[in-house]
């Protein structure tokens, strides 16, 4: 009951924040990840593991309680994820998005409100 009552009270909060919240987790889940890999070893390692996959699970939750249509709520989740990974990537690997990329990804941002929200006739 208790989580039947969670979910039905975080499908109440606004999609965008949701989509916020799930993006956040998603690219702090694989930054850290990414630091288990490349800068740890050993219990740092596993630790580092432990924390991006509790990050991860909590990305996958949030998304889909989002109280609409995977397909539609996709568009606008890619589009989000892009930005939040340009800012986590510039804060936890000091690594800006060049030229290509911001256009590549204003053509992201674009299609993810496409798809979202272009209601067919």
């Amino acid at each position: 009951m208790v989580g039947t009552t969670l979910i039905k009270a975080l499908q109440g909060v606004p999609i965008l924040v949701l989509l916020l919240i799930a993006t956040t987790l998603e690219a702090s889940g694989d930054a850290i990840v990414r630091m288990a890999i490349y800068n740890h070893v050993g219990f740092i390692r596993i630790g580092l593991f432990l924390i991006g996959a509790t990050l991860l699970l909590g990305y996958g939750s949030f998304l889909n309680v989002a109280p609409l249509d995977f397909g539609r709520v996709v568009g606008l989740y890619i589009a989000t994820l892009f930005v939040v990974w340009q800012v986590i990537n510039a804060i936890a690997f000091r690594s800006f998005p060049t030229m290509p990329i911001l256009v590549g990804g204003a053509l992201v941002i674009a299609g993810g409100a496409i798809v979202s929200f272009w209601k067919p006739a």
